[in-house]
């Protein structure tokens, strides 16, 4: 009489039929797909946007703060799914990257030219960098342990819309539009923390990011356009 083990593959080596990608390659190609997909289509919404909302929230549109929150979500919700700071951190550049050449990729094909190249690289550059950092800010907010490491990536994000309310009011004199920052930026901290200890730290780390970042991002701008 034949063994059954004979007769029947073992239950804890099953395999793919030739030429079938793995699962979890495929779950990885799915992910990177989405991500970049999402990032061009808020690229194009946000250039649309500038023409659609009521003064000062239409200048948000044209916020790289609000760009920076893409890559936050981005890590925040890949965070349960993804293991590794790598893959978090590429995902948010890839968000990013989205952003800039569905901005600039309509302003081109929608609304008659984006003009000079150098602002579009420029902010491909900066892409490659905020995208990581805030990818990985989004996933430490998310499940890390740490109080520190929570509230550092909530100061840093409402930081970036504190320098933009210090660059509206102080370089543009718009006082609606810095108004308009420095509720958002003091909104994410206080919406999203976890305990009032937390609010705390977060909004203290954004009141000391705010001039940072303004002396760090529109120096660079000024520089550039000068």
């Amino acid at each position: 009489m034949t063994s059954p083990s004979s007769t029947t593959s073992s239950p804890t080596t099953p395999t793919l039929p030739l030429g079938h990608p793995a699962p979890r390659n495929h779950a990885a190609l799915t992910q990177v797909l989405c991500v970049a997909a999402t990032g061009l289509a808020l690229g194009v919404l946000t250039n649309l946007l500038q023409g659609l909302l009521p003064w000062p929230w239409s200048q948000l549109a044209n916020s790289g703060g609000v760009w920076s929150v893409v890559a936050f979500v981005t890590g925040a919700v890949l965070a349960p799914r993804v293991r590794g700071v790598r893959r978090i951190a590429t995902a948010g550049a890839l968000a990013e990257i989205g952003l800039v050449v569905g901005y600039y990729g309509y302003a081109e094909l929608g609304r008659g030219g984006m003009g000079s190249i150098v602002f579009p690289l420029v902010w491909l550059v900066m892409a490659c960098v905020a995208g990581p950092l805030f990818g990985t800010a989004g996933a430490w907010w998310r499940r890390s342990p740490r109080l520190w490491l929570r509230a550092g990536s909530l100061g840093a994000v409402g930081g970036l819309f504190g320098s933009e309310c210090l660059h509206s009011w102080l370089t543009l004199g718009y006082a609606g539009q810095a108004l308009a920052c420095a509720a958002v930026a003091c909104a994410l901290p206080l919406a999203l923390s976890r305990t009032w200890r937390e609010r705390g730290l977060s909004l203290g780390v954004a009141v000391l990011a705010s001039p940072v970042a303004y002396a760090a991002v529109y120096g660079l701008l000024d520089r550039i356009s000068a």
